[in-house]
């Protein structure tokens, strides 16, 4: 596909918004993962054969940008928003550790995307995309701008030193379920080496506390330490009872749809979507493409009516 000036403009405009939570644009070169050349090219607007399409590629993915321009989508205060974001102020200004287990759907980690644009020194990772030892801890190096090439041990000492040198800083491990078992270790490692100076806020569906359950009653090596380091407690948002939390997923997609289709049929869309959130999102996008269809196509019935007559 061909990167349009329109697409590139609006990485660019990624790439700035971005730029706040770095303190160099060295740092921030790093953490996008192209040179310092290519940076200060964008940064000058200088993009004509400056910059490749696998360059703006690979910042567009790291940014969250769409190459297709989607919905808008405008956060709204859910319990689940209020109460990790909440979890995560906590974290990053006090240098202690929290787990979340909660179902999926519920809006983490939208809560979580949005919570590391808007803060300084906090970074998200997908940890499924990181499984192991060496792809987590040289992607959260990456991730605060400190190099992540060479020998494992050297990037591992560069991270921890930086870590302990700047001002609260926090990292967000979603889906860490996924995590193997050689990366857990090194976690705490990471947690030994840090304490009370960095945050840590591990995220997850039920299967993370599954996991973690059996590996401590298995007394297998490193769990249990884990777990006390992350404060010996699993939080969630959504209630036990089957019926108060089908009120309550169904209040935060009313919540939701309000705030992103206030003009909509709201109940509609919520009984629809059962409460996910995901489903919200699709249902209005739907409604707003048939919207967008129809102004395109009533002036050319009004011309067809007009010639006929």
């Amino acid at each position: 596909m061909k990167l349009t000036d329109e697409i590139k403009g609006r990485i660019a405009a990624a790439i700035v918004a971005d730029r706040e939570n770095y303190p160099s644009d060295n740092k921030h070169a790093v953490s996008l993962g192209i040179s310092a050349s290519v940076y200060n090219s964008v940064k000058k607007g200088n993009w004509d054969r400056q910059v490749s399409d696998a360059n703006w590629l690979a910042v567009a993915r790291r940014l969250g940008v769409e190459l297709m321009q989607e919905q808008e989508w405008t956060a709204a205060e859910t319990p689940t928003w209020v109460y990790v974001t909440e979890q995560l102020s906590l974290c990053q200004e006090s240098g202690v550790s929290a787990i979340l287990c909660d179902i999926p759907n519920i809006g983490k980690t939208f809560t979580a995307r949005c919570y590391v644009r808007g803060h300084k020194n906090a970074v998200y990772v997908d940890c499924s995309q990181v499984k192991s030892k060496q792809r987590l801890v040289r992607y959260i190096a990456k991730e605060f701008g400190v190099s992540n090439v060479g020998k494992y041990a050297d990037v591992y000492e560069d991270l921890v030193f930086y870590l302990r040198s700047i001002d609260n800083p926090l990292v967000i491990l979603d889906e860490a379920g996924d995590l193997q078992y050689e990366a857990f270790l090194e976690l705490k490692a990471l947690w030994n080496a840090t304490e009370r100076l960095c945050g840590w806020y591990m995220m997850g569906a039920d299967g993370l506390k599954e996991k973690m359950r059996r590996a401590i009653e298995s007394k297998k090596v490193g769990y249990t330490e884990i777990f006390s380091r992350y404060g010996n407690r699993y939080s969630k948002v959504t209630p036990d009872d089957e019926r108060e939390r089908e009120k309550f997923l169904k209040g935060q997609a009313a919540i939701v749809a309000k705030v992103n289709a206030p003009d909509a049929d709201i109940m509609k869309i919520v009984n629809v979507s059962g409460g996910g959130l995901r489903r919200v999102y699709t249902e209005i996008s739907k409604m707003k493409e048939s919207a967008t269809a129809s102004q395109h196509t009533e002036p050319s019935v009004r011309q067809n009516r007009t010639a006929q007559n």
